[in-house]
This record gives structure tokens, C-alpha cells and sequence, in this order.
């Protein structure tokens, strides 16, 4: 007779240190930290974490390759500050992440402007800063050309392209098949042709084929065969590309069975595809555009237990926040079945883990779910509840206005 399979666990999340019970983050101990916060619910990101990816990438990726920071995944004013410096450039996706970008100090030159639904203003914007166009139709073209003639400036472009093909085992994807994002592959050497015959100064090529993947094999193959379209598009090119964007796709470990994607195999197959640009694209850079690889395990959000109830035979965690906060961790951002993110009782981090328990938030909704039937220390009233892997698509990305509760605080410790 078969023995029943262990049920899968999640990535230790061992990233944060612990002090008798308490979690700490930037050094900090969790209650001290809610102090600061004014309370609960908050974000809290810590600088060390930050810096120690940062120099894990540098560690694993040719000196060649650029590295950028999506700043959709996190735009929080003073993160972004912080790891400006030690990236090569920003990703922005609005005019409001463009000023963030900015006034965090990054040169225009070293800024990217995505986005499917850039509006005529954002172009003027973008135009005027002097930061390079990730173009996504025919539309944006020949409005840029009519801004920089109006206007006597510049317009720097790249082609965001759809490539021909998707990053496969993804969690999301955003290349392949009918997309609203970039350029279909096959129109996109007419374009090239406009981008020439209006005058604009063309960059290069942006190829986002997914986000969050894990396997390292998928990844590589994304990469090489973005690196191969981008030669065949720059072909048609009106002047050598100077920058390829080959996107992202680097995953980390929300949920049980997930384990952590090994960077070293995609900084190997980087080094050949540089090699490779500098006998076919000379004079062109490769970049990589990351956004909660470099962020999302960094922070956690954290809310107290307001009440602990039965019903029936399900025991809940009834917490000051949930979804309004943390769209992603409820499982409605992205999820098509379910899944626990990490989570911990913060003040019992030493704790044997109990029955299981529903932590849910305060919204008059069943959708208000941060960890479904989850083995947690006994927590009641005044506990803090930690939600790991919680520095990329938490505030910005969840319904804050709903049912009007207030904002949370976010720290960067």
C-alpha cells in the first residue's frame, strides 16, 4: 500500500533574522517596528536585503549586461532612491512613475518608458524629460515625430516587439500569441521603416517574453531566442540598435513546492549572448529589466489579530488587513487556483506550528483571504501577522480605497 505524500512546504524564508520571538527586519524588532509604523497594518523593506540582491546579480551576470529596475514592481519614492545608484537604469510605466524615477535622481538617459496606453501628454512627457520611448504602435510613432517637430526635441525610441514566441512555465505572459503589449514581430520591420522615414532616433529593441519563472532552462531559452529575433529585426533597423532590452522573467518562491530559481546558468548563457553581440551588434548593450526579483523578498506586510473565531469547525484570525493591502497575497492577483503565501505569527516565530487557521482581513467580502487552513502557532488578539515574499505588487497593486479602511504605512528599514 502506498504511504500518502507529504504535502509540499513552502522556501524556508530564512532572508530575515529572529530575536527570542520576534522577527526583525533591518535589525528591528516587530514590535518595536509597528511602534514606528504608528501601528499596523505596514510595509516594511529592509535596505540589506535590497543591496544583498543587487550584488548577488552583479556576482552572477557579466560585467556586460546592464541591470534595470521595473519600477512597477515596487515604486515606492524611497526604495527607488536607494537602489537607484546601484543599478544601470529604471523602467517606468506612467507619467507618475516617471517622476518618481527622476526625482529619485536616475539621468534621463538611463530611464525607459513602457505601457500599451501611453496617453498623448505622457508622450510630451517622456519627450521632454528626454528618456528613451519603448514604442507599442504605429500611433505612438507618428505622434512622437509630430511632438519632437513641434517642439524641436529629440525622440528617442526603441521597439517594444511581441516576439513569436512566450516564456514558457511564466506566471504571467506577456509575449506571444494576441497581446496588447509591443509589436508583433512580423510588423514589426514596417514600423522600422516609419521610425526612419519620421526622423526619430532610433535605440534598440524591448523583448518581454513573461514574468516569474523559476526554471532557469526557460529563462535561458527566452533569452537566446529574444537575442536571435532582435538580430533579425535590426536588419531592418535605420541605424544599429544600441540597446537591447531582453526583459526579465526571474521568479521568486511564493508558494509550497516552489523552489528558489538558480541565477548561475542564465549568467553563463548571458556571458555567450554578449560574446555573441559584440561580433554582431557591436556597439550594442544588453540589459535586463527585473522588477520583484530584485524586491519581493526584501519585504513583508504585517497586520494584527483583532479577534479569533470559530465557526463551526474552521477556526479564523480576524486581522486589521487583507486584500485592501494585499491584493496578490488573497490569491486574486494573478492566481488561478489559490495558494498560500508564506505567513508567520511574528511575535511567535519560535512557536510550534497548531492547528490549522483562516487568516482573513476586515472587508465584508469571503474574497478577504490572506492563508486558508494554514498550521500557525496559537495566535489570538494583539499578534502580529507576517506575510513573507511581500516588496513587489503589494500596496500599489492592491484596492486601497475598498470599503474605505485606511492606507498602510510603508518602511524602508
Amino acid at each position: 500500500m502506498n504511504e500518502p505524500r507529504p504535502a509540499p512546504a513552502h522556501a524556508p524564508m530564512t532572508q530575515f533574522a529572529v530575536a527570542g520571538d520576534e522577527l526583525l527586519v533591518g535589525g528591528i524588532p516587530l514590535t518595536r517596528l509597528a511602534a514606528r509604523a504608528g501601528g499596523t497594518p505596514f510595509f516594511a523593506y529592509d535596505r540589506a536585503l535590497l543591496d544583498a540582491r543587487v550584488r548577488e546579480l552583479r556576482t552572477a551576470l557579466p560585467a556586460s549586461v546592464e541591470l534595470h529596475y521595473a519600477i512597477k514592481a515596487n515604486p515606492m519614492p524611497a526604495l527607488v532612491q536607494h537602489l537607484t545608484p546601484q543599478l544601470d537604469g529604471l523602467d517606468v510605466a506612467s507619467a507618475g512613475e516617471l517622476a518618481v524615477a527622476l526625482n529619485a535622481g536616475c539621468p534621463p538617459r538611463d530611464i525607459s518608458f513602457a505601457g500599451p496606453g501611453k496617453s498623448r501628454t505622457e508622450l510630451e512627457q517622456a519627450v521632454a524629460a528626454g528618456v528613451l520611448v519603448n514604442v507599442e504602435s504605429l500611433r505612438e510613432v507618428r505622434e512622437l515625430a509630430e511632438i519632437s517637430a513641434r517642439h524641436g526635441w529629440p525622440a528617442r525610441v526603441a521597439v517594444r516587439v511581441n516576439p513569436d514566441f512566450e516564456l514558457k512555465s511564466s506566471g504571467m505572459r506577456m509575449g506571444g500569441g494576441a497581446k496588447q503589449f509591443g509589436v508583433d514581430a512580423e510588423a514589426v520591420p514596417q514600423l522600422l521603416a516609419e521610425i526612419g522615414t519620421l526622423g526619430l532616433a532610433f535605440e534598440g529593441f524591448h523583448i518581454f517574453a513573461g514574468s516569474q519563472s523559476l526554471r532557469a532552462e526557460a529563462i535561458v531559452e527566452a533569452q537566446r531566442l529574444s537575442f536571435e529575433l532582435a538580430l533579425r529585426l535590426a536588419q531592418s533597423a535605420p541605424c544599429a540598435p544600441r540597446l537591447i532590452n531582453l526583459g526579465g522573467g526571474f521568479g521568486i518562491p511564493y508558494f509550497p513546492g516552489d523552489t528558489r530559481l538558480d541565477v548561475a546558468p542564465v549568467g553563463a548563457n548571458l556571458q555567450t549572448l554578449s560574446d555573441e553581440a559584440a561580433r554582431r551588434l557591436p556597439g550594442a548593450r544588453l540589459a535586463l529589466e527585473l522588477g520583484r526579483y530584485l524586491v519581493g523578498e526584501a519585504g513583508i506586510y504585517v497586520c494584527r489579530v483583532v479577534d479569533r473565531k470559530v465557526s463551526r469547525d474552521r477556526t479564523f484570525l480576524i486581522c486589521d488587513g487583507g486584500l485592501n493591502h494585499h491584493l496578490a497575497a488573497s490569491g486574486n492577483f494573478g492566481q488561478v487556483l489559490r495558494k498560500n503565501f508564506p505567513v508567520a505569527i511574528g511575535n511567535r516565530m519560535n512557536a510550534p506550528a497548531g492547528e490549522p487557521v483562516s487568516v482573513v482581513g476586515p472587508l465584508c467580502t469571503p474574497l478577504d483571504l490572506l492563508a486558508d487552513r494554514m498550521p500557525l502557532p496559537e495566535a489570538g488578539p494583539g499578534d502580529f501577522v507576517v506575510v513573507f515574499q511581500s516588496g513587489a505588487y503589494g500596496a500599489t497593486a492592491s484596492p486601497q480605497a475598498f470599503l474605505g479602511h485606511p492606507p498602510p504605512a510603508e518602511l524602508l528599514v
